[in-house]
């Protein structure tokens, strides 16, 4: 298994996918919202950016597609340098699927799913096709779905649509910030689910913004732990669990075994 550090050495499924050397942004030349930060994502790997709200694990997702541009370092997209594409097309390659999901309103479940496709002028039985392969994917039957617009679906529908929106171009690198947050613990529970069996059924690698710690330790390979702009450690779940690089780190990983102990306590000698 890969070791913790930054930056990491990956063993996971050959050469990196993505890569970041050395990656800034600074919105004023004082302040830095990511600072020097590097990591790897190998193929079929899920990386999770975890941290407090403000540690610049957003900025530092949107920096891979390019919906924010780096003022240092370099970003690698299979190899290829990200600037050397135009961003839109880059954009097109990376499946993005953020929190509230941004359907448009007045698009049917169809037509927001084949947005992607379309600009990329695919003929109609292909948009079609793949349409419905994806709302069977996600576990929406597409003779119920394909025709309904947002606003008559529940926020879990909405994400599965949001999710099949970001596959719809056959991206495998999928970027997803915070996808889960809004939602309602048993839906979400179903969604992580659902996502760890499209990963392994696709070969996805995702990069995964969560501030939730629990979330991170079940849906990683690797955990990447940020704040101030910086990452603090790279590693596996187990890794981070067991040796904690930085007080940060050990902090965060203090409320989920916080938690389990008090469910220990409250299921008692039944537990067994």
């Amino acid at each position: 298994m890969p070791r913790g550090g930054t930056p990491v050495t990956l063993t996971l499924g050959g050469p990196p996918l993505i890569q970041l050397d050395a990656v800034s942004k600074h919105y004023t030349p004082d302040v830095a919202a990511v600072d020097r930060v590097s990591f790897e994502v190998a193929e079929g790997e899920t990386l999770v950016l975890l941290g407090a709200s403000g540690c610049g694990k957003t900025t530092t997702l949107k920096m891979i597609n390019r919906l924010v541009e780096p003022s240092a370092g370099s970003i690698h997209i299979a190899g290829e340098d990200a600037r050397s594409l135009p961003a839109h097309e880059l954009r097109r390659r990376i499946g993005y699927v953020i929190q509230g999901v941004g359907l448009f309103p007045h698009w049917s479940v169809a037509r927001n799913i084949a947005a992607v496709p379309e600009l990329l002028g695919w003929d109609s039985a292909r948009i079609a096709a793949r349409v419905d392969a994806l709302l069977e994917l996600v576990n929406l039957p597409p003779d119920d779905f394909r025709s309904r617009a947002p606003h008559e679906l529940s926020g879990g529908q909405r994400q599965r649509v949001g999710v099949a929106r970001a596959l719809a171009a056959e991206a495998t690198i999928v970027l997803m910030d915070e996808p889960f947050g809004a939602l309602d613990p048993l839906t979400r529970d179903d969604l992580q689910q659902e996502l760890v069996r499209m990963r392994e059924q696709l070969g996805l690698s995702i990069v995964l913004v969560t501030h939730d710690v629990s979330e991170a330790l079940l849906l990683a390979h690797r955990i990447a732990v940020m704040d101030a702009g910086r990452v603090l450690q790279v590693g596996t779940p187990g890794e981070l669990l067991a040796a904690p690089a930085d007080p940060q780190v050990t902090h965060l990983l203090e409320t989920p075994r916080r938690q389990a102990r008090r469910l220990r306590e409250l299921v008692g000698p039944e537990a067994s």
